[in-house]
């Protein structure tokens, strides 16, 4: 029993897939975090645009 938790412990074939998945996970995070951002820069836009057209 001993050598197998030894064997599995050494073992690091699964560890570029963990690595990949982690990455995935922070730009994914920073992306919708950047998004919300985006939209209400974008809204803002639209808001104006919508004010002057209704002024003229």
């Amino acid at each position: 029993m001993k050598d197998l938790f030894l064997q599995l412990w050494q073992d690091e074939s699964g560890q570029d897939l963990t690595e990949y998945a982690l990455l995935l996970v922070l730009i994914a995070l920073a992306a919708i975090t950047s998004m919300g951002t985006l939209a209400n820069a974008i809204k803002t836009v639209y808001n104006t645009a919508a004010k002057n057209l209704a002024t003229t």
